[in-house]
């Protein structure tokens, strides 16, 4: 198996469980996502993909089309997609996606939990670099066999293709996304999840003394109503 492969089985087993804050993330990703295409999803390729999120998550469908409807609001706030960089304790390059109306106060507020927990907050560019920016696509296993559909999907920028135990996963770069949606609605294939990662290209392996200065980092930042996802460098177990 390929990178994605076990970023994926390190990510479900240490980090999806702290991020337990599914339903907000998935209602600022709406009202990005009607601010920027409108809020047809037939029209709107990512408001689209974010309802398939909402879905496997269990949202209520209300719920989705309340954030939708308030979405369309002028007053309803636009929420600004910032990324910040910097180091954790012991050398952990750290990538962090936030969804804010407020770039002040989330800025202030991403300093101080790196300043109170050893940390280096960097500049722009600076880890980035260290991790590929990833789209990845969740579909039902039913007939698909993963090694032909990956053979089938390689021209659409498909890199990594394999199955886990809710469906098959399929991963490509960045830039991909949009050509992937369309080639697997046109063949009909139901969409689960979708959504975007950033893989780390290398590995750091700590103590457990070390994993505990730097979780308690990680702990600090994922608790912040503004952050979306954390990516880091530490090796999980």
């Amino acid at each position: 198996m390929g990178r994605a492969f076990e970023f994926r089985k390190g990510r479900k087993m240490k980090r999806w469980s702290a991020m337990a804050k599914a339903f907000t993330r998935i209602g600022k990703d709406i009202v990005m996502a009607v601010k920027e295409g409108g809020p047809n999803p037939e029209a709107n390729s990512r408001l689209r993909a974010v309802i398939q999120n909402a879905k496997s998550a269990n949202m209520p469908k209300e719920n989705v089309e309340r954030a939708i409807k308030k979405a369309t609001d002028k007053d309803t706030a636009n929420y600004k997609e910032v990324l910040f960089e910097g180091y954790a304790p012991h050398g952990i390059a750290l990538l962090i996606e936030t969804a804010t109306d407020n770039n002040n106060r989330t800025v202030a507020n991403i300093r101080s939990y790196f300043n109170k927990c050893n940390g280096t907050m960097g500049t722009q560019g600076s880890v980035e670099f260290m991790f590929d920016h990833t789209c990845n696509f969740r579909i039902p296993k039913g007939e698909l066999d993963p090694e032909e559909l990956e053979l089938e999907l390689i021209d659409f920028g498909a890199e990594e293709v394999f199955e886990d135990e809710d469906g098959i996963l399929i991963y490509a770069p960045f830039g991909s996304f949009g050509a992937i949606q369309k080639e697997l609605e046109n063949r009909n294939i139901e969409i689960l999840s979708s959504g975007f990662e950033r893989i780390p290209q290398v590995l750091k392996k700590l103590t457990a003394e070390q994993v505990a200065d730097v979780e308690k980092l990680l702990e600090k930042i994922e608790e912040d109503d503004d952050v979306q996802n954390v990516y880091h460098t530490m090796e999980e177990e």
